[in-house]
């Protein structure tokens, strides 16, 4: 006798529910993050400008170098869930052993390459005769801590692979904490000036990798995998991970050059983007954890060979990027008023940034529909199609924001090319979803 299909109201429960579990504790993560670098910058601050200055200097880099292997948690996690979907474990998390090991591997590169060339790299930013030395040192010392921060990115991946988004909720508050508590304990209390806040970062970096290490070590004894490094298993991550790389490169290329374009508008159009753009930051955290969930519940679904379950998530999940879009965008509209004197009480800056969120608030429900759709194509392991699509976005991007000055345009201007850019993501991401062409089954793409 064959079991009736769920009707599609306990369907739609059962997504919810999915949706729920794993995106609420993923978005707690993400914003724990940036909280590292607002308690350095809070502890730093108080030594003086020149650290100070220092610190966000040396951060940028950091961040941008730790932000392009990005793909190290999206891919595993793809990877991993497809064999859970699959009924694999061990397969599961030995491909998220070769993730970890790929990881470290690129973090002793990175030290390789940023140790001697630290001074170089700080000069890029034009930085004061007393800022320099400052960012030299927290840089050459919080370099230290790559291969631990990356190794934390694979990680979490095999976590969220694994359909576990608590454990990476309470790695990330437990490192924000210690953080916090180290940073000012070696600031303050050795006296190690900013050297103490690397430190203090690295030591906490280096306790969240050993916790999640210890958590994957844990599992690999429990199903019988092998701990050992496999050439041919990195290779495949690697391989795995350069188209999203190609994707995460243009979109760094999109923000570098909305920031230049900003900065060509004047000084109170820069300072009113950079307040527009760490809302729009946050507002991401709240839809990237919807595609967080894509991810892991896509692939599992596609590992189970159960494309019409991946249909159904993928409907699903659109529809709550949707209304939280819409939920966003309103709250954007009703907060704008308060949320610029936040950052400044200057009236040029805040008659550009006013208009200017407005826009972004409009842009919302494109967004969390984005979100969304990459998460799913990320799950089913559709990184090339993902990279080509962010190149045509750029493509289109960069003429339209370059002629935001020559024609005259104000700030406003450059966040309706940003939305733009959206909407042409929008565009590739809907056609490649409607075609059922990223829909692969099995325990491998």
């Amino acid at each position: 006798m064959t079991q009736a299909p769920a009707a599609p109201e306990a369907v739609r429960r059962r997504h919810d529910r999915e949706i729920v579990a794993l995106a609420v504790p993923a978005f707690g993560a993400l914003v724990a993050e940036p909280l590292f670098v607002m308690a350095d910058s809070a502890i730093v601050g108080h030594l003086g400008t020149a650290q100070l200055a220092g610190l966000g200097i040396a951060s940028a880099l950091l961040t941008t170098a730790v932000s392009v292997f990005v793909f190290l948690a999206y891919a595993t996690t793809a990877a991993v869930a497809r064999r859970v979907g699959a009924g694999d474990l061990p397969a599961a998390i030995r491909q998220g052993m070769d993730g970890i090991w790929l990881a470290l591997l690129l973090g002793v590169a990175v030290i390789a390459v940023a140790l001697p060339t630290a001074p170089a790299l700080v000069d890029l930013f034009g930085a004061s005769d007393a800022a320099a030395p400052q960012a030299v040192t927290y840089l050459r010392i919080s370099v230290l801590g790559i291969p631990a921060m990356l190794a934390v990115l694979a990680a979490t991946g095999v976590l969220r692979g694994l359909q576990d988004t608590k454990t990476p909720l309470y790695v990330a508050v437990g490192g924000f904490i210690a953080n916090g508590l180290l940073n000012v304990l070696l600031v303050y209390g050795f006296d190690l000036g900013i050297a103490g806040s690397a430190w203090g970062t690295v030591l906490a970096q280096c306790a969240m990798a050993v916790v999640y290490l210890a958590v994957v070590v844990r599992g690999a004894r429990r199903h019988g995998a092998s701990l050992r490094p496999d050439v041919a298993g990195i290779r495949a991550c690697a391989q795995a991970g350069v188209p999203l790389l190609a994707r995460t490169l243009s979109l760094k290329a999109i923000t570098i050059i909305a920031t230049a374009v900003a900065a060509r508008l004047g000084d109170a159009d820069i300072a009113a983007h950079q307040i527009v753009l760490s809302l729009w930051s946050l507002l991401s955290f709240a839809l990237d954890a919807i595609a967080i969930a894509g991810q892991a519940i896509i692939g599992r679904y596609l590992g189970a060979d159960d494309p019409q379950g991946a249909r159904d998530a993928c409907r699903r999940m659109v529809q709550w990027g949707f209304v939280s879009g819409i939920v966003l965008g309103l709250l954007v509209v009703v907060a704008r008023p308060v949320f610029v004197p936040l950052f400044t009480s200057d009236a040029a800056v805040h008659d550009a940034a006013l208009p200017a969120l407005i826009v972004i608030a409009l842009a919302q429900p494109i967004c969390g529909i984005v979100y969304v759709l990459d998460g799913v194509l990320m799950g089913a392991g559709d990184g090339p199609y993902l990279a080509w699509a962010m190149l045509i976005t750029l493509a289109v991007f960069a003429p339209a924001a370059l002629l935001v000055p020559t024609l005259g345009g104000a700030l406003t201007a450059l966040w309706v090319a940003m939305t733009l850019m959206m909407t042409v993501r929008l565009i590739t991401l809907w056609l490649r979803s409607r075609s059922g062409r990223w829909i692969v089954t099995g325990a491998t793409r």
